[in-house]
């Protein structure tokens, strides 16, 4: 096993238990008698989806040519991101945006403290 697959292996592992320890905000949906005014009577309520809102994360390592980046790139687990570096992306989680920030933060977290540059991202679907 090399230094890099130990690394990604230890960060996934941090990862992973950070999204599993979470405990995201349910979302709640409701249709109103006028959609574009928040005051309008509630006129339909959906189940509420208990892993919260919807969206993704990932995470950036910069510069795209250090060594992780270039291990993530062969393993095909990154890709070059739009803006530098190379992109990791959260697959796990459904569509928990709660549950992908907390893996890529602790992810980013366990590769930045071995002196790596990289940094979380996420948006709301």
């Amino acid at each position: 096993m090399s230094e890099y697959s130990e690394l990604f292996a230890k960060a996934d592992a941090a990862g992973k238990a950070a999204a599993e320890a979470c405990v995201p905000v349910p979302m709640h949906v409701v249709q109103r008698a006028d959609p574009l005014n928040d005051n309008s009577p509630v006129v339909k309520r959906y189940e509420p989806v208990m892993d919260g809102v919807c969206g993704f994360s990932w995470i950036v390592v910069k510069p795209g040519n250090c060594a992780f980046a270039r291990y993530l790139k062969k393993e095909h687990q990154a890709h070059k991101d739009y803006y530098g570096g190379v992109s990791y992306w959260v697959h796990g989680y459904g569509q928990s945006l709660t549950r992908k920030e907390a893996y890529a933060g602790a992810f980013a977290k366990v590769v930045g403290e071995a002196g790596i540059k990289c940094y979380p991202c996420s948006r709301m679907d």
